[in-house]
């Protein structure tokens, strides 16, 4: 993507009062677009601009403030995502060396989707009144929540980590805000909290998922897991013996354990192998490196045993054009599929055709697609949009938010995440969805 130029349009529009406040940027309304994609039709304006409160039977989930309606003429909305504004132009308004940081873009691209996605939105009538945080700014979310300057706000949207995201829900649940957790794969120990949303599934979520997928879809199989001896990735392992445990299925199998290294030869691995039915794979390394180094082995096995090689959601972004990967079935998980041929898609990537000279990036698919699913449940549904989620139709990609329990008995859901997870096989010029 031409980077200077989206910096240029992110300086000269919304973002540019956070130079100058070192926090954030409101408005109201933005520059046009080229109208919303053929498929979307305008909305009814809100019937009254007061606020209109009434309280329902039963709260759903038993969440009090769930129970009540709340509908506004104008929605106030947080964004936050991390910009590095301050670091990018330090000594300068110019961007050094004319080349965008590559630790910016995947803020600066889920911000670029999420922006064309409130400036449609908004064309279509929707009065928003959004506000832009640089969560990586001089000024800490922390000393943004002392200030009140969220207090009245209606949504909270962001694509944080840690700390930011625990400091952010903290504040939502203090104010009763849902908060939409765009892009990090983590609770962040976070356990009470409904009023949080986790687009990107949890890794305990990929686990469950990738268990009951080749659970499934292979009658005859022998499951092998293989891990090195990590914390991180005995605890993986873990989730994979849990769900297996929790499973309703009388034709489940167990799976082997088997801890590896980069001294594991081949043959120590072909030992838990068999010739006679399809082997699944099950590799929890999430690094680059240390995923390649298994195929590597694996890739020798293949030439003699069946293999079906299902590896971590962040497989997505390896490559595998080397010589010994060629043949190699692999799958990894995602919460996220896009394969850009529907009208939304369709009109993102025209629109930074013409703007960015660029084609979309997925952090800006993904930024479009979360912004405008949320707002526009909170436009139709009000500030407490909680139990229409399950309802609310597709943008891009699927979304299936269910209530996460994590203590034993509790009443109340410790905050919602997307339990949709594909399966993915990785393909020489495409990625492939296998699941529906």
């Amino acid at each position: 993507m031409n980077h200077l130029v989206s910096i240029k349009h992110l300086i000269s529009g919304l973002v540019l009062l956070v130079l100058i406040s070192s926090c954030s940027s409101s408005r109201k309304s933005t520059k046009r677009v080229d109208g919303p994609p053929p498929s979307l039709s305008k909305p009814a304006p809100a019937k009254k601009p007061e606020e209109k409160k009434t309280t329902a039977a039963k709260a759903p989930f038993n969440v009090p403030a769930f129970g009540k309606e709340v509908k506004k003429e104008t929605y106030n909305i947080a964004f936050f995502a991390p910009l590095y504004l301050d670091s990018v132009f330090a000594t300068s308004a110019d961007i050094p060396g004319r080349t965008m940081p590559k630790y910016v873009l995947p803020g600066l691209e889920f911000y670029e989707g999420a922006q064309l996605a409130l400036d449609t939105l908004q064309q279509q009538g929707y009065n928003l009144k959004v506000t832009v945080y640089d969560s990586k700014s001089k000024q800490s979310v922390a000393s943004i929540i002392r200030s009140k300057a969220l207090d009245n706000t209606d949504l909270i949207i962001g694509s944080v980590s840690n700390p930011e995201l625990k400091e952010l829900s903290d504040f939502a649940k203090e104010k009763e805000i849902n908060f939409v957790s765009g892009t990090f794969p983590n609770d962040a120990g976070i356990s009470d909290n409904p009023f949080l949303y986790i687009s990107n599934s949890t890794l305990k979520t990929h686990c469950e998922a990738l268990q009951n997928y080749v659970q499934d879809a292979f009658s005859n199989k022998n499951i092998v897991l293989f891990r090195r001896n990590t914390a991180f990735e005995t605890r993986l392992a873990a989730d994979f013996k849990a769900s297996y445990d929790k499973m309703d299925n009388t034709k489940k199998i167990k799976i082997k354990e088997v801890i590896w290294n980069d001294a594991t030869s081949t043959e120590e691995i072909s030992k838990y192998l068999l010739t006679d039915r399809t082997n699944i794979i099950i590799v929890t390394a999430l690094d680059e490196t240390g995923a390649k180094n298994l195929l590597r082995k694996l890739s020798v096995s293949a030439t003699t045993y069946p293999l079906q090689i299902f590896g971590m959601p962040t497989w997505d972004v390896i490559k595998l054009k080397e010589p010994e990967f060629k043949g190699l079935q692999v799958y990894y998980s995602s919460p996220y599929y896009n394969d850009k041929t529907d009208a939304y898609s369709r009109y993102i990537s025209d629109y930074f055709r013409r703007t960015y000279k660029a084609r979309p990036s997925d952090m800006a698919y993904k930024g479009f697609d979360l912004t405008y699913y949320f707002v526009k449940l909170l436009h139709t549904n009000g500030v407490y949009f909680n139990g229409m989620v399950s309802e609310s139709p597709k943008v891009i990609t699927n979304y299936n938010f269910l209530p996460v329990y994590l203590k034993e008995g509790e009443a109340t859901p410790s905050y919602f995440e997307n339990k949709n997870i594909y399966i993915i096989q990785k393909g020489d010029s495409a990625d492939i969805k296998m699941n529906k």
